[in-house]
């Protein structure tokens, strides 16, 4: 393997080994909607991470099944509170963007979290990470 694609690589938490990237055809063959997107995947623990729209950049670490499990759990939990947050002030003052309403809960999450701000990326915590992100989130800590 390339210097290069080992910088582009992510490497694979679970074995050690360098992930590949890869179509969508390849990780949801059943979904043609995301054929043309870009992946990271280890074959020997099919482990994956998508990459942000247009780049070769991963959108977090490379995740097994049970953490994309966990990582929807958290999604589900907290996308809810930042958008309610920004449906709610918007109401209020139409330059209330939805970034800052995201932005703000993110802050919230990490703090309650004991992690830098800059660290609290739902894409690259850990099991434990999310499982303590969704406790966060059903306690009603975040919702203000």
């Amino acid at each position: 393997m390339t210097a290069m694609h080992q910088q582009l690589s992510p490497l694979c938490p679970y074995c050690g080994d360098w992930s590949e990237k890869v179509g969508g055809d390849v990780i949801y063959p059943h979904r043609p909607d995301l054929h043309e997107k870009t992946f990271y995947l280890c074959r020997p623990c099919w482990a994956y991470v998508g990459c942000h729209p247009g780049t070769d950049r991963p959108l977090g670490r490379l995740a097994d099944a049970e953490l994309r499990k966990w990582k929807s759990r958290v999604h589900a939990e907290f996308d809810p509170i930042w958008q309610a947050r920004w449906e709610r002030k918007a109401a209020e003052d139409p330059k209330y963007k939805k970034a800052m309403a995201r932005g703000g809960r993110y802050k919230a999450l990490a703090d309650l979290l004991g992690i830098p701000r800059e660290d609290c990326h739902i894409g690259m915590f850990d099991v434990e990470t999310c499982k303590r992100a969704v406790e966060i989130c059903e306690s009603g800590q975040l919702e203000s």
